[in-house]
């Protein structure tokens, strides 16, 4: 798994921003994405929810701050 999986950039198999694909869950461009992490938007509980994913899914550091924020955004939405 690769953070590309989790990121609004990668679209299709390619990084829309140019950039190589990901072997490791670190990238400075990381943008994550709702719809990445839950296809169905019903199955979003809480922020916590998604940062343990995230968590499981070997994500980190300022990857993982953006996801949180990203997150606490789509909560606040509800």
């Amino acid at each position: 798994m690769a953070i590309c999986e989790f990121c609004l950039n990668y679209t299709k198999g390619a990084c829309t921003v140019g950039l190589d694909i990901r072997k490791g869950m670190t990238c400075r461009e990381f943008r994550p994405g709702m719809e990445k992490f839950c296809s169905n938007p019903k199955d979003f509980v809480d922020p916590s929810q998604i940062v343990e994913m995230a968590n499981y899914f070997g994500i980190g550091r300022t990857e993982l701050k953006k996801v949180k924020l990203m997150a606490l955004r789509a909560d606040s939405r509800r």
